[in-house]
């Protein structure tokens, strides 16, 4: 898990980025979705590691690769070759493509994310729901998931020396939401509704500068846990608790080694891990990356790569020459 690895991971989330990235616009999610994991897939196999998927595309049955459990990178690739042995163990989250909605009609920050951890660093998460709150360094001790609204938004402009009224406050625009966005609305801040994507907003609400200021609502566990990831790098905060409204949902969850249901988890419960990299690629334009672009035989990429034990985060525009177009004199 040193600084040499993080570069194998951008390569995977770009060539997944550039994978779904042709499907844009085109309306079939399915599709988009399926070209990234294949891509992901295929470069994944050329990472020097000995990984398994802790997140991913779901159980075995459901999905064909990228599924929870799978043996990932080279060390798979080169197994039963004699030259297997060596290679760190590493456990990997995935999203090829966070955002399906937003690639299929074209709509702005569809990402392709990875997170790897040294081997137990990421919660093997429950495919539910999660309530959550991301906030940014400033504020990240000063916030309570079991606080009411105007105190939560009290606390982050007090901590950023700001109005409550100059806040922007992140939220996915669905019917569960009514109360929450109307607490926010009754305190004067500004809210930013978003159809799909709750990762890549939380992960903008930690980047100084971004102009979000938190993340709150309900979304899914596994983009909690990549959040919690990069949160990790960037020193933000997610705090995070289980939605269990049915008995199979407490069944799933004990069947997975979570007994506390009611816990408010941290970063650091959800991605522990002593060494976690956070990558992610920009699929469409969005208020944290740049989509990729296609210009003749260059393909242009903007990634963001972080290392939680240096806190580098390392924001990469790469040129794509498709070199078998060029010959010598």
């Amino acid at each position: 898990m040193d600084s040499d690895l993080s570069l194998e991971f951008l390569r995977v989330v770009e060539q997944a980025a550039i994978a779904c990235a042709h499907t844009m616009g085109q309306g079939d999610r399915h599709g988009s979705d399926h070209v990234a994991v294949e891509a992901m897939r295929k470069v994944m196999d050329s990472v020097p590691i000995d990984g398994t998927i802790v997140i991913g595309e779901g159980e075995r049955d459901e999905a064909p690769m990228l599924y929870i459990g799978e043996k990932v990178g080279l060390a798979h690739a080169l197994k039963g070759r004699g030259s297997a042995s060596g290679f760190p163990q590493v456990d990997i989250a995935v999203d090829p493509l966070e955002g399906t909605n937003l690639c299929a009609t074209g709509a702005p920050n569809a990402i392709a994310v990875l997170a790897a951890s040294t081997r137990g660093g990421l919660l093997h998460a429950p495919d539910l729901y999660m309530e959550k709150l991301v906030v940014g360094p400033s504020s990240k001790d000063k916030v309570s998931l079991d606080a009411p609204v105007h105190e939560n938004l009290k606390a982050i402009a007090g901590c950023l020396g700001r109005r409550v009224e100059d806040l922007v406050i992140i939220v996915l625009d669905r019917p569960r939401h009514e109360k929450l966005i109307a607490d926010i609305r009754a305190t004067g801040a500004r809210i930013r509704l978003i159809g799909d994507g709750d990762l890549s907003a939380g992960i903008t609400a930690a980047v100084v500068g971004s102009g979000v200021h938190a993340v709150m609502g309900t979304g899914g566990a596994p983009e909690g846990v990549l959040t919690a990831a990069a949160m990790r790098c960037l020193n933000g905060e997610i705090f995070a608790r289980l939605v269990i409204t049915k008995p199979e949902h407490e069944e799933r969850c004990r069947a997975m080694g979570i007994t506390d249901l009611k816990k408010i988890y941290r970063s650091k419960d959800l991605a522990p891990g002593s060494k976690v990299i956070f990558a992610a690629t920009g699929v469409t334009d969005g208020s944290m990356l740049k989509g990729v672009k296609f210009r003749g035989d260059v393909i242009e990429t903007e990634t963001v790569v972080m290392r939680s034990v240096t806190g580098t985060v390392r924001w990469i525009r790469a040129d794509h020459r498709q070199l078998e177009k060029f010959h010598l004199d």
